[in-house]
């Protein structure tokens, strides 16, 4: 079994949810964010939130279970939330085999499909294992060991896909079967939350 630590970035400012902070939304029984922890722990005991924008609402809504960072410059985009992030987990439990990164408006992508993505991530634990997007791949992804270092110097908004772009020989992926929808908009969430039992 590999060890994993789960990375769920939380930072950004939802600029097209009309004010209203995208982590906070309701989701079932409990909201966006929540629904993302609740699935990362049945996955991994080492599960961190890097949080950003809306700060004191946020940190306030994150349970004690998990482990979590402020990322005061989440301004700068999701490269330096990543970086952070990754730091803070190499601090607190040195020797995952893989970092898994996903995202809190991704609420289809559950803890099912992220043992999916562990499995497949076990069968080389050297590659990187990451969700198709059509011709693209991306997050919720798993970064093996030797990608730890280029995971903690990312900054911008370009994510981890500049990594995944560079290391494309390195990759297995895997189809997320239409689940990839992501919550980018308070008619998308709407839509969303009507047909999803």
């Amino acid at each position: 079994m590999a060890k994993i630590s789960i990375l769920i970035l939380a930072a950004g400012a939802s600029s097209r949810m009309k004010g209203k902070a995208k982590q906070l939304l309701p989701w079932k029984d409990t909201t966006l964010l929540g629904h993302a922890i609740v699935q990362a722990k049945k996955v991994s005991d080492s599960v961190t939130v890097v949080y950003g924008a809306n700060s004191e609402q946020i940190k306030s809504a994150i349970p004690n279970t998990v482990e979590s960072i402020q990322n005061s410059n989440w301004e700068l985009g999701m490269g330096s939330s990543i970086s952070k992030g990754v730091q803070h987990i190499l601090k607190e439990n040195p020797s995952p085999d893989g970092i898994l990164i996903t995202l809190v408006d991704q609420p289809l992508l559950d803890a099912p499909y992220l043992n999916q993505l562990k499995s497949g991530f076990e069968k080389d634990l050297s590659k990187i294992t990451a969700t198709a997007y059509g011709e693209k791949v991306g997050a919720p992804a798993i970064f093996p060991k030797h990608l730890f270092l280029e995971l903690t110097q990312l900054s911008g908004d370009f994510g981890a896909r500049q990594i995944i772009n560079a290391h494309k020989k390195q990759i297995s992926v895997l189809q997320p079967e239409g689940k990839e929808i992501d919550i980018d908009t308070i008619e998308t969430y709407n839509q969303l939350t009507k047909t999803t039992p």
